[in-house]
């Protein structure tokens, strides 16, 4: 995307694709298609504020080279999403892909799911304004969003996050025979669950999804993944992201899927990392998360509400993660297309302190002890990102103006944002006995 490679502001990702300018959060409707990966999420176009939600969409052969498509869903005027077109997933109902996603009337009120279609290559959308669901009819119930859709023993079904008036955080379940009516099934797990309570604590679980993921013991896996929103939480989630493996069943009575829990934790160890979408393949699952902006007056520099007003842009989409599960736990890998970033080798086996350009990727073994990714000047030094390791630990670390992606072999991701100050450079402090190689990263096709 060449706005990226042009843009004026020097904290614009270049190799995280997203719009020019406006607001971006939360990943949706990931697909693939006719061979092609499709990428929406929650857009506003207009400013670089959470304003008249769109769906921004983005699509790719190849998960590297990144091409802007025309906006795919509006507001309609008077329809069930008249305040915005907020998180959900694109699904075949009898090979036309459909959207289903939580729209909203206006301020205070719940949301619904409605569905919209496609027409022919993705690129354009009938929004009739249909509601598949409603809010349940449920006293228990305080909130309501984001729906996923999954398959299991050939019928489909679909979950929606949810907040309860005892407090807790829960997951709704409904039969979808039919996309246009969706069939409720009640309160499917909530965080009455010790497993979920302990890994999974939050008053609204957001963006909940089920997939099946590849698991190198053999055993047929479930992963259930949710935000984990508090009502204090205004664009910064401190609790994050968690997850629970465990098996998925039917119940011998009603046939109905039932999840049982086997052990969890975090699906991104770093501050700015939310709102995750898996997108389900035959060969595995791949996920997309939202990172936020850092605000002013946060422990770490951030930029005031004004500058990034001035900047014109707000949020970045994660580069593609491949999971997988090993050793009962949750793997998290960048997808093996994203080497293909890789540009001139700055460094080969370098140890001690070393300078990373702008946009960078660095792979750290070996050693024992501290790492640090820091930002220097003459004057200063500011951490980014502190680790350790030990035992033969490899990390991988990718810089990409104001995003950090840090990845541990055989764990799961850490998400952070920072922005280099006039005269501030990228360095990596590494402890004895550790090594990197250092690539600049570089656009396929450029020198």
């Amino acid at each position: 995307m060449d706005n990226a490679v042009n843009h004026p502001d020097a904290a614009f990702p270049r190799f995280h694709p997203r719009p020019a300018r406006g607001w971006i959060n939360d990943p949706c409707g990931v697909s693939y298609i006719d061979g092609r990966y499709h990428v929406f999420f929650q857009f506003n176009p207009e400013s670089a504020r959470h304003r008249k939600i769109c769906w921004g969409h983005l699509s790719s052969r190849d998960l590297v080279r990144w091409e802007e498509e025309p906006i795919a869903l509006r507001p309609q005027p008077g329809g069930p999403d008249e305040l915005g077109c907020w998180t959900g997933v694109v699904t075949d109902d009898g090979g036309v892909p459909t959207a289903a996603y939580s729209g909203v009337v206006s301020e205070g009120r719940q949301s619904q799911v409605v569905l919209a279609s496609a027409l022919g290559d993705l690129t354009s959308w009938r929004q009739d304004g249909h509601v598949a669901a409603a809010m349940p009819p449920d006293p228990q119930l305080t909130g309501v969003r984001d729906p996923y859709i999954f398959r299991f023993q050939g019928r489909r079904f679909a979950i929606q996050g949810a907040g309860l008036a005892s407090g807790h955080a829960a997951v709704l379940l409904y039969s979808v025979d039919d996309i246009r009516a969706w069939k409720y099934e009640g309160i499917w797990f909530t965080t009455e669950d010790e497993l979920a309570a302990r890994h999974l604590p939050a008053e609204i679980w957001e963006c909940p999804q089920l997939v099946r993921v590849p698991d190198s013991s053999g055993a047929e896996t479930w992963l259930l993944m949710a935000s984990l929103w508090l009502s204090s939480d205004s664009h910064r989630h401190p609790n994050g992201v968690g997850y629970l493996l465990g098996s998925l069943a039917a119940d011998a009575l009603t046939g109905l899927p039932f999840f049982t829990p086997s052990t969890g934790g975090k699906a991104d160890l770093g501050p700015d990392f939310y709102a995750p979408q898996i997108l389900s393949l035959p060969e595995g699952a791949l996920l997309w998360g939202w990172s936020n902006e850092v605000g002013a007056g946060e422990e770490r520099a951030g930029r005031s509400q004004q500058e990034t007003d001035d900047a014109g842009w707000s949020g970045v989409l994660t580069f593609p993660r491949r999971l997988s599960v090993h050793g009962g736990a949750l793997a998290v890998e960048p997808a093996p297309e994203i080497t293909a970033y890789r540009g001139r080798r700055r460094l080969r086996s370098a140890a001690g302190t070393l300078p990373l350009p702008p946009h960078a990727e660095a792979v750290v073994t070996g050693g024992e002890g501290g790492v640090r990714l820091v930002l220097a000047s003459a004057t200063q030094r500011r951490t980014v990102f502190a680790d350790s390791v030990a035992g033969g630990d490899g990390l991988r670390i990718f810089v990409d103006s104001s995003v950090v992606e840090v990845y541990r072999h055989g764990s799961v991701a850490a998400t952070v944002r920072a922005y280099p100050a006039a005269g501030e450079e990228w360095q990596l402090e590494l402890p004895h006995g550790a090594a990197a190689d250092v690539w600049e990263l570089r656009h396929p096709g450029q020198g």
